[in-house]
């Protein structure tokens, strides 16, 4: 048995270096911030989430399996949202998609004042911070 589990560790291992290494090859391969943030994210984050399994099988102690999941849910819970937020104040300083990007979505909630989880207008927020006195 302790050889199928290290054929399963082995694959889990090197299937998570693979999308590690798709990660950091689309970080400096791709077009813009928010292409090399998507590879960031999503196969950055299937990557550490193989290679944490990977240890929780291979030790298959109770403590070590409970915090490997619990990496991993973390992982799978706060990367794309903190992707999302990144991207989100990205374009609202005004890092535009490249040619590539042919539906830009964003721009029409904003050109049609959609709002913020404050309830403000989405352009509203960065003439606030360049009004303010500490002269944002």
């Amino acid at each position: 048995m302790t050889d199928v589990l290290n054929v399963v560790v082995g694959l889990l291992l090197i299937g998570g270096a693979l999308f590690t290494l798709v990660a950091a090859i689309g970080i400096l391969r791709l077009d813009d911030v928010y292409m090399r943030m998507h590879a960031a994210s999503k196969a950055g984050t299937l990557g550490s989430g193989m290679a944490l399994i990977a240890v929780a099988v291979h030790s298959l102690e109770l403590d070590v399996v409970t915090r490997a999941i619990s990496g991993v849910v973390f992982f799978m819970l706060t990367a794309p949202i903190s992707a999302h937020l990144l991207a989100r104040a990205a374009y609202q300083v005004g890092y535009r998609p490249c040619a590539a990007t042919h539906v830009d979505a964003l721009a029409a909630d904003i050109a049609s004042g959609a709002t913020c989880a404050s309830g403000e207008a989405a352009g509203d927020q960065r003439s606030k911070v360049a009004d303010s006195p500490a002269g944002g």
